[in-house]
């Protein structure tokens, strides 16, 4: 094994004392990018938000409050939470059963992660439409060239055809 290299396949650090970003992605068997596809999409973190709200919420509070989740989806992302140790799921013995989702330590330290990001995208978000607009202007103009082009190109192609016969 060379020197710098550690055997675990799972560990995603640096060798070379690089920060090289893609290292993690690029790998399948790296920890660092499972755990940020599952706490990145899009019903984790609405869920997350949720929680950071209220000290605990029902099932089925929070199915009301994240438009456009099914009860399968809510499902899923709570067990996914809860596995990774971001969730707390505690069922009240009663008739019929209460069950009820908290965030946990670890789950509210990751909420003021995605506050972070919440906040950027706010500060960001005009510039972010300016260069959407901008770019939606700019490929709708070369598809606009595009099509010209090959109108001539058609154009030229039927005039010489009549010319071969």
């Amino acid at each position: 094994m060379e020197e710098g290299t550690f055997e675990s396949p799972g560990y995603c650090g640096d060798t070379f004392g690089d920060d090289d970003v893609l290292q993690w992605y690029t790998r399948n068997d790296c920890e660092v990018r499972q755990i940020l596809d599952r706490i990145a999409d899009k019903w984790s973190l609405l869920v997350i938000a949720l929680l950071n709200q209220r000290c605990s919420l029902r099932f089925t509070e929070l199915r009301r409050n994240i438009d456009g989740i099914s009860q399968r989806m809510l499902t899923r992302t709570l067990r996914h939470l809860e596995r990774d140790g971001l969730v707390r799921r505690t069922v009240h013995p009663t008739v019929p059963p209460r069950v009820d989702y908290e965030l946990t330590p670890m789950g509210e330290t990751l909420h003021s992660t995605i506050r972070a990001l919440v906040t950027w995208t706010e500060e960001h978000q005009n510039a972010i439409a300016a260069a959407r607009t901008a770019y939606d202007a700019r490929v709708a103009a070369e598809q606009e060239d595009a099509r010209r082009d090959a109108d001539r190109r058609d154009t030229v192609a039927r005039a010489a055809l009549p010319a071969r016969r």
